[in-house]
């Protein structure tokens, strides 16, 4: 059954070609279709579309399918193109002509923008979810760890102190920069697409802004024509968002797998936690946070894939646009594993002490001995050159002690601002709204 039949069935080859994996990733916004078709209920009696006695046969019937869906009892029957008719098909089945009344004032088009928007809009709040416990375990290690010293980098060369309270911390505060960008993308689903029909609005007497509040949206999608061109846009939006969380989680797996090295040696985990090799007895390979890594960059490369599959399409609505659910939704589900797993690895990090000890790691206090001469009242280009003389002729000697006060160094982590700004971001996306308005319409 489709939406849209009339006499004439397609061929096989086209309708399966063009279905595709539709109904497969239709599934997973069964419960957001009945929700949208609630909110439009209510809406349409209120203007006058549908009896109150019509209205409240269709909301019941629809809180059935609904607690079919969270039962995991719901499928698309066979012959049934998608979600959109499935739900209408039950509708019909169950209420007669009541159940075909429910289309009025809407276009297939706005129904799968209002699923987008409200999946997409549940992803990120799972995804917020994720991240926060994540963050604070960094934190928990920034502070725990904060005095013991490891080397810093650039360029791969040794470079300056750094310590592990500052590298999970870097890894913290990114965090916040990352969900600033899932915020913004938030903002942008969290509008309310349904009613611009097939993208050019409705000569019925419909109420926009009604199903706005219905549904718990912050705002509505004005111009109609934009609501339909926003799709693919929104998606890129959140692709993105989420390609910056996992460009975090790749570049902490690559610092891992080199940390854990025996030319580096700075972390160690349990051997139940690592793997080993066929032939190989010693080694312990950092599998999780190779596969994190591998992972990760797969979905940096998404906003260029909805990006490209998008390119050049006109205004107006294009089944183009039919693919994005296929690379878009599975990218959740997998970022909310790696971070996971990511955490799962670092509650079990055991880190060295006294690395810095060594001493193949003393010029990396090079640029100390050049700041207390500068201390002492020497001009920073004369000390400069004074201690790399003592460097190239073998007679260098470190100082033994860092002073480092600043803010954001070694000594003055600001871990706390870092949390601060973190919950202000987290506690911006108003979560609490949108659940107190979908609660509200399932007690209808």
């Amino acid at each position: 059954m489709k939406l849209w039949q009339k006499n004439t069935d397609s061929l096989r080859e086209v309708e399966q070609f063009t279905v595709g994996n539709d109904r497969y990733f239709d599934t997973m916004m069964a419960r957001h279709d009945v929700l949208g078709n609630m909110a439009h209920a209510i809406m349409l009696s209120e203007i006058g579309l549908l009896t109150e006695e019509e209205c409240r046969s269709l909301l019941d019937e629809l809180k059935q399918v609904y607690q079919q869906i969270a039962a995991g009892n719901f499928t698309i029957a066979d012959g049934v193109e998608d979600v959109h008719s499935q739900v209408e098909f039950l509708l019909t089945e169950r209420l007669g002509d009541t159940g075909k009344k429910i289309h009025a004032a809407r276009s297939r088009n706005d129904q799968v923008l209002v699923d987008l928007k409200l999946f997409l809009r549940d992803q990120v709040q799972e995804l917020v979810e994720a991240v926060t416990p994540f963050f604070h375990l960094l934190q928990q290690l920034s502070e725990a760890h904060k005095d013991k010293l490891l080397p810093g980098y650039t360029h791969l060369q040794l470079a300056m102190p750094s310590s592990f309270g500052l590298w999970f911390g870097a890894y913290a505060e990114s965090l916040v920069d990352d969900l600033t960008t899932l915020q913004a993308a938030y903002k942008v689903v969290n509008k309310n697409p349904l009613g611009s029909a097939a993208g050019y609005g409705s000569s019925f007497p419909i109420k926009r802004l009604r199903t706005t509040e219905l549904l718990g949206f912050a705002a509505l999608n004005n111009n109609v024509v934009y609501a339909q061109m926003g799709r693919g846009k929104a998606e890129r939006i959140v692709a993105m968002a989420l390609a910056n969380i996992a460009d975090t989680l790749a570049r902490l797996s690559m610092d891992a797998c080199l940390f854990l090295n025996q030319n580096f040696g700075f972390i160690s985990f349990p051997p139940e936690l690592t793997t080993g090799s066929s032939i190989m007895p010693h080694k312990k390979n950092p599998d999780v946070f190779e596969l994190i890594r591998a992972k990760c960059n797969q979905l940096k490369s998404l906003p260029n894939e909805i990006m490209l599959m998008t390119t050049n399409l006109p205004s107006g609505y294009h089944r183009d646009l039919q693919l994005l659910k296929e690379h878009l939704f599975p990218a959740f589900g997998t970022l909310k594993d790696c971070l996971q797993m990511a955490r799962l690895m670092l509650e079990h990090v055991e880190v060295k002490d006294d690395i810095l000890k060594n001493d193949k790691y003393k010029y990396l206090f090079s640029v100390e001995a050049v700041n207390e001469l500068v201390l002492q009242g020497m001009p920073f280009r004369d000390a400069y050159k004074t201690v790399g003389l003592t460097i190239e002729a073998g007679s260098f000697h470190p100082p033994h002690t860092l002073s480092h006060t600043h803010e954001g160094s070694i000594g003055n982590l600001r871990t706390g601002a870092i949390r601060e700004a973190y919950d202000e971001v987290a506690n911006g996306f108003g979560f609490e709204p949108v659940q107190q308005a979908i609660s509200a319409l399932l007690q209808r």
